[in-house]
C-alpha cells in the first residue's frame, strides 16, 4: 500500500513500532541464554536492544507528531511468539531461542541486514528495514507537502527528553538519542538515527561519525564470526508456555515475569499519554526493564526443569484483572518469594514502587 495520506503514513509508522518491539523478546531471550553476562557477546545483544527500544520511542514519538495515537495498553503492539516479521519478505520467523551463530546469522542478521545497493524504497513487503523506512520517508515528506500533518505535533506527550536516554556499553551518543519531533526536519533525522544505528547504508560498517559505534549488523557479525564469542549457553526451551513449567513454583515466576512485561507496556501507555506523570513513569520504565525483569529472567534461567533443559522468560500477554495491575504484581512477587528467597530483592523492589501502574 503506498503512503499517500495522513492514515495510511499513521498506519505505517504503526508498522514500524510493531516491527521494533518484536525484535526485543527474541534478543534478549538470546542474551538470558549466555552464561557470562559480562562477556562481549552479550553486552553487544543487550547494546542493541537498547537502541531497538529507542527506536520505538523515536517511532512513537513520529506518530505523535503526525496526529496519531499510541496503542500500548491493548494487544495490539505486543507480540506472540513464534511469529514472522511484520510485513518482510521472504517470510522471516521469528523465535524465542537460545544464543548461537546460527540464530546470529539466520535470523538476527537477516532482520539488521543492510539495504542492497539500488533496493527500492519499499512500504509494504520489504527486504530489508532499510527499504522500509526509506519509503517512510518518502511518504512523510510526499503528505506533509499535501496535507501539513505536523499541525499539531503533540509535543507534551512525546519522550522526547534527551536525558532520558543514556547509550549502554557499545552504544555512543553521537548515533543518536531521543528528540523531539515537530517538523519535517526532525522526523527525518528521527529516521535517520534508525537507519544508521540498525543496519546501516549499504556496506557501512558504522552507526556514528567518528567510528566508535558499530551498526546492530556489524556487532552481530562479531559474535557470529567468533570475535566476541558466545562462551557457553544455557540449555532452554524453543518458544517456552509457562503452563509447560514444573513445579508450580516456576510458574508463579514465570506468571510474574510475564506480569512486569505486560505492565512495561501500560507505562509505555502512560508515557506517551504526557502530563505530569511522565517523568515519573519513565523513570519506572527504566526500573521495570533494566532491573526487575532482568533479575526475574535471570533467576529463570537458572532453574533446571525436569528434561534437563532451564526455564526462561516466556514473553506471554498477562491478563490483568479489573483491580490494580500494580498490586497483582506485588501479589505474585510476594507469592514467588515466599517460595523462592531469592527473589526477595525483587517482591521489595516492587513494593517500593509508586503510582502510575
Amino acid at each position: 500500500m503506498p503512503i499517500e495520506n495522513p492514515e495510511q503514513l499513521r498506519q505505517h509508522i504503526e508498522l514500524a513500532i510493531r516491527v521494533e518491539l518484536s525484535t526485543i523478546p527474541p534478543y534478549l531471550f538470546a542474551m538470558y541464554s549466555i552464561e557470562d553476562q559480562s562477556s562481549n557477546a552479550a553486552l553487544l545483544i543487550r547494546s542493541i536492544v537498547a537502541e531497538e527500544m529507542l527506536h520505538a520511542a523515536l517511532a512513537t514519538n513520529l506518530l505523535l507528531a503526525v496526529g496519531g495515537t499510541p496503542r500500548y495498553s491493548g494487544r495490539d503492539y505486543m507480540p506472540t511468539y513464534p511469529m514472522d516479521l511484520p510485513h518482510h519478505q521472504p517470510p522471516l520467523k521469528l523465535d524465542l531461542a537460545p544464543c548461537s551463530p546460527e540464530t546470529i546469522q539466520d535470523v538476527f542478521m537477516r532482520i539488521e541486514q543492510p539495504q542492497a545497493h539500488g533496493a527500492p524504497p519499499e512500504p509494504d513487503e520489504f527486504e530489508s528495514l532499510g527499504q522500509f523506512y526509506h519509503a517512510l520517508e518518502i511518504g512523510l515528506e510526499l503528505v506533509n507537502e499535501r496535507f501539513e500533518v505536523f499541525v499539531d505535533p503533540q509535543e507534551g506527550a512525546q519522550m522526547s527528553n534527551p536525558a532520558y536516554y543514556t547509550p549502554v556499553t557499545f552504544d555512543v551518543g553521537e548515533s543518536g538519542g531521543l528528540l523531539l519531533i515537530n517538523d519535517l526536519e526532525s522526523a527525518v533525522a528521527a529516521i535517520e538515527i534508525i537507519i544508521h544505528q540498525g543496519e546501516g547504508l549499504s556496506d557501512a560498517r558504522w552507526a556514528d561519525p567518528n567510528h566508535q559505534e558499530l551498526t546492530h549488523y556489524h556487532k552481530l557479525a562479531q559474535i557470529r564470526d567468533g570475535e566476541s564469542p558466545l562462551g557457553s549457553v544455557r540449555s532452554l526451551r524453543r518458544n517456552p508456555r509457562t503452563a509447560d513449567y514444573y513445579p508450580e513454583t516456576i510458574r508463579v515466576v514465570s506468571n510474574l515475569f510475564n506480569a512486569l512485561y505486560r505492565g512495561l507496556y501500560l507505562i509505555l501507555d502512560r508515557i506517551f499519554s504526557g502530563g505530569p506523570d511522565q517523568p515519573r513513569a519513565i523513570g519506572l520504565l527504566y526500573v521495570v526493564m533494566g532491573d526487575l525483569m532482568s533479575r526475574t529472567a535471570h533467576f529463570l534461567v537458572e532453574q533446571q526443569l525436569e528434561d534437563g533443559t532451564c526455564a526462561a522468560p516466556t514473553f506471554e500477554y498477562f491478563e490483568f484483572t479489573e483491580g490494580s495491575p500494580l498490586e497483582e504484581i506485588r501479589a505474585l512477587a510476594d507469592r514467588a518469594a515466599s517460595q523462592e528467597p531469592d527473589l526477595t530483592s525483587v517482591r521489595d523492589a516492587i513494593e517500593g514502587l509508586s503510582l502510575i501502574l
